[in-house]
């Protein structure tokens, strides 16, 4: 497991960390998700692979929290596989149960697909998750559907804009008018924003400029191992 910062752009603290797997082949160094998660949720191996990253990320936030490092809250993707199976629901609450983990620590990260592909039962689940004090972000926001419609029947609290859009946004009219849409959109609905992929603080600038209210990538910090982590905050407090 593998956490990557996320910080606040208006005061610059960190404000949250994504929890990414790597897979560490012999004889090949660390695998990248994109390499094998599709083929994990097409023969079923997504639903341990998911467990065992919502128990190991809530496991580490709760230790980083009891030891008073000031990570914020802990985020987790989810596949759309894993709702189909029907044991997510059961997976998270483990996860807190096991870990101890303050409800509030734990942000699930859902794709705009999976939202809109499954029924009322899910919805409900969702509102549930939020009631306990769960955050809801909704994943790469922009490339799915076009309806927003989901977002007047959830309680989502974080869209996070994907990379595609931020690629460019220096130099491209219509990503810039795009990505101030989508914060526009975000404010009026009291929604957070999230800017990812960025390696460039010009881009940071931008974003700060148009309303965003978070960000990760790079330039900040690449993924990293929980150790690794602890050691990159200790460095940037001092």
């Amino acid at each position: 497991m593998h956490y990557q910062p996320q910080i606040d752009l208006r005061g610059g603290q960190v404000v949250g960390v994504e929890a990414l797997i790597r897979w560490r082949r012999p004889g090949q160094g660390l695998i990248q998700p994109g390499a094998f998660i599709g083929i994990a949720e097409e023969s079923g191996l997504i639903a341990p692979i998911g467990r065992w990253i919502l128990q190991e990320a809530c496991r580490q936030a709760a230790a980083w929290q009891r030891a008073g490092l000031s990570l914020g809250r802990v985020a987790v993707n989810l596949s759309a596989v894993q709702f189909r199976q029907g044991v997510v629901e059961q997976d998270v609450r483990s996860a807190l149960k096991t870990s101890g983990l303050d409800p509030n620590r734990l942000e699930l990260e859902l794709t705009e697909s999976t939202l809109l592909q499954h029924d009322e039962s899910v919805m409900a689940m969702l509102a549930q998750w939020s009631a306990l004090g769960i955050h809801l972000a909704i994943d790469d926001f922009g490339t799915g559907y076009s309806s927003l419609a989901y977002l007047k029947r959830m309680k989502v609290d974080k869209l996070k804009i994907d990379r595609s859009f931020i690629t460019g946004l220096l130099h491209e009219d219509e990503n810039r008018a795009i990505v101030r849409a989508m914060i526009q959109i975000a404010r009026s609905l009291q929604i957070d924003t999230l800017a990812e992929g960025i390696e460039d603080p010009l881009v940071a600038e931008q974003l700060k400029a148009l309303g965003c209210d978070g960000v990760q990538g790079h330039w900040y910090s690449e993924p990293l191992p929980a150790a690794e982590l602890e050691q990159w905050l200790k460095r940037r407090a001092a």
